[in-house]
């Protein structure tokens, strides 16, 4: 991997690697932009290696860039994602310290990033974090059941463009991934008389989803994208859908909650063959949104139905796909909001 290549193409300003030997801590912290504010840093612990670590924290700090600047937050986007220790995080005591450590780590940066759950992280984690530094947010919002709603909304509100409603009921959505936001969002579906299809890389957490909501259907995760259905909502860790996947999909809209679940070539590809694809950083904003203000979860989810709405009124207007006007409107407010400190 070419570090400084890849800095430079999306046009990042920072990246820190994080060590602390006692505590096992191996981080790397990617800053995209500072533009509009300190940038809100999700912080992910999963088990990968350095270098899938450092492009996870690109890729994920500039979709964060993205979803702030579209949500109207005074925040630009970062990334933290940690790597797994050694030891693991099953010891209270071991978890609380590589949290912490953590959180000195960051201490130095203060005034350009600020810390919030994501996956593998709780509030509970970033509790730890604030007892070392004050640059956290989300300590006592539950984001990814705030998300999952979010996402809920945000999916009706594609609907209305894509499938000529917003209704769910009787509509088929296949959930690829079944973590907080997925559950959640499989849930507030299930609720409103959706047919779901669901599937996860750990296939018991399939089964348990059935087990709780009835009349869902369970299928493989290397099964799922053949699944005819209204809606693919990829809820996973990141790039579920490959550009070679595409032929597969019996979808009308892509709508989920997890960061990039394309690539620029997929999001290429699945525009060539007429599927709506609403963008994580549109979709998935609500638990950002709540921690970052003093909106409730339902007002956030309202932001979001809000922001989707109208990336999808405009891309109907002028026949352009949703991920490029939706990635143009964030980019025009951060050049907009950017410029006022630029002097006359």
């Amino acid at each position: 991997m070419q570090i400084f290549e890849e800095i430079q193409s999306r046009g990042h300003e920072a990246l820190t690697l994080l060590h602390h030997a006692p505590s096992g801590l191996k981080a790397a912290l990617a800053v995209h932009s500072t533009v509009l504010g300190p940038a809100i840093a999700g912080v992910r612990l999963r088990p990968l290696d350095e270098e899938n670590a450092i492009r996870g924290a690109l890729a994920l700090s500039e979709s964060l860039t993205l979803k702030a600047a579209l949500a109207g937050l005074n925040y630009g986007g970062g990334a933290c994602v940690l790597l797994m220790p050694e030891a693991g995080v099953e010891d209270p005591h071991a978890r609380e310290a590589l949290f912490r450590a953590l959180g000195r780590k960051v201490r130095a940066l203060e005034s350009q990033v600020v810390l919030t759950e994501d996956i593998g992280v709780t509030g509970s984690d970033i509790a730890f974090v604030a007892q070392e530094t004050p640059a956290t947010l989300g300590v006592n919002t539950d984001t990814s059941s705030v998300t999952g709603y979010g996402v809920y909304r945000g999916m009706k509100a594609a609907a209305r463009y894509a499938l000529g409603s917003e209704s769910m009921r009787g509509v088929r959505v296949a959930i690829l991934g079944l973590g907080a936001v997925g559950r959640s969002l499989a849930g507030h579906l299930h609720r409103e008389g959706a047919r779901l299809t669901v599937a996860d890389a750990r296939p018991e957490r399939a089964q348990e989803l059935a087990d709780d909501l009835d009349g869902i259907t369970v299928v493989g995760a290397n099964e799922l994208l053949d699944v005819p259905c209204d809606i693919l909502s990829p809820c996973g860790y990141g790039h579920s859908v490959r550009s070679t996947d595409v032929p597969r999909l019996q979808c009308r809209l892509i709508a989920g909650g997890e960061h990039h679940p394309l690539s620029r070539r997929g999001e290429a590809a699945v525009k060539e063959a007429g599927i709506m694809y609403m963008p994580d950083f549109a979709i998935n904003a609500a638990g950002l949104i709540a921690a970052a203000t003093s909106l409730t979860p339902e007002q956030a989810a309202e932001r979001v139905y809000s922001t989707v709405s109208r990336v999808a009124s405009v891309a109907e207007q002028y026949g352009k796909a949703p991920h490029v006007v939706a990635r143009r409107m964030a980019e025009r407010r951060i050049d907009l909001i950017g410029s006022l400190g630029r002097g006359a």
